[in-house]
């Protein structure tokens, strides 16, 4: 740690201090709880300290977040306060990280993914129902692009609507009135949130691909604190660290964000690493989808040719064999290619002009 922080315990004992940075709201804080925990248990010698701070994503609740124009809405002020040095980790949630983080940042953990996947929410007066039969022009929440373009080609009686706020907010927008019949949120915060139950329906693949890295945390440090980063690296999932390269390289290479509809699903079976990726108009009546996959077995090639500071889009996992990070990572560029070679950029200029004209 650049500046280090001890204190002393009752009995004399010197131990550091690791201040974690982390949004506000409940789902934010029972995430870097449990990154907190974990750390805990393999560091008995490190106090740690949470810092909950408030983002723009947070404060801004009247606009739809692809309207807002900002890049880093969850993430910016968090990144402020480690710039200071007034804390030493942030934990986020991954798909909220941009694919080209500020310099001197990098992504020192990817956690085990949760379930990746889209849930459907019902209003308790349509229990028992799914999308598809749900009655004509029934009103569905969602804040995301990705979401609303998929679900209105798959599901075209439905008309869907903006809803904006944490969680709580959301569900009880839901509960409370009766402006929607459903609402859409990713499975692995109500998870987390010890709200599976709330759970009608989990949308596979064929129904809504989902976001860049969700379902996955990340712990973002200073790229020069080189024993926080050996501190964190334990945590660090090898399955989803390559799958989560692959997505975040295809994002990048797309120039995508969440003002353009882009979606993927990943797979890694067999060591074979299997990406879908997808680009939509708006309304979803234009789309481009492609899978392709790609080895990550490792060719034997010594684990200490690895640069230990290099970064796979925005990721640091020096203990992950750099061969299949590289692999992982050409495998989402050569997607995006494939895709922008038959016209992506072409749909999702579109989407980017129609959203801004909105």
């Amino acid at each position: 740690m650049s500046e280090e922080a001890s204190s002393q315990d009752g009995n004399g004992k010197v131990s550091r201090v690791v201040r974690i940075g982390t949004r506000q709201s409940q789902l934010a804080r029972i995430q870097t709880d449990s990154v907190a925990a974990t750390l805990k248990e393999l560091y008995s010698d490190v106090h740690l300290e949470i810092v909950g701070m408030t983002t723009i994503g947070d404060k801004i609740l009247d606009t739809a977040l692809s309207k807002i124009g900002e890049k880093s809405l969850f993430t910016k002020e968090l990144e402020n306060a480690l710039e200071k040095n007034e804390v030493d980790l942030v934990v986020h949630s991954l798909k909220d990280l941009p694919t080209t983080l500020p310099p001197g940042f990098t992504i020192g953990a990817v956690l085990k993914r949760e379930n990746p996947h889209d849930a459907v929410v019902l209003h308790p007066k349509h229990k028992g129902k799914t999308l598809e039969t749900l009655s004509e022009h029934s009103v569905i929440g969602t804040s995301s692009l990705r979401r609303a373009a998929q679900l209105k080609k798959r599901f075209p009686h439905l008309d869907f609507k903006d809803i904006r706020g944490n969680l709580n907010t959301r569900l009880k927008k839901l509960d409370e009135k009766d402006d929607f019949a459903a609402i859409i949120l990713a499975a692995a915060g109500l998870r987390r949130m010890g709200w599976e139950n709330r759970i009608s329906q989990i949308l596979m693949p064929e129904d809504c691909m989902y976001a860049v890295g969700q379902g996955a945390l990340a712990v973002e440090v200073r790229a020069r604190d080189e024993d926080l980063l050996e501190m964190v690296s334990v945590l660090h999932d090898h399955d989803t660290v390559l799958r989560c390269i692959a997505e975040r390289a295809f994002l990048r290479r797309l120039e995508g964000g969440c003002s353009v509809p882009v979606a993927v699903h990943t797979e890694l079976k067999d060591s074979q690493l299997y990406l879908t990726g997808a680009v939509y108009s708006l309304d979803g009546s234009d789309s481009l989808k492609e899978t392709m996959q790609t080895s990550i077995t490792a060719t034997g090639k010594s684990l200490e040719g690895v640069d230990e500071q290099l970064q796979r889009v925005g990721v640091t996992a020096s203990k992950i064999s750099g061969e299949a990070q590289d692999r992982a990572e050409r495998l989402g560029t050569d997607l995006a290619n494939l895709l922008l070679s038959k016209g992506a950029k072409e749909i999702l200029t579109v989407a980017r002009q129609l959203n801004d004209a909105r």
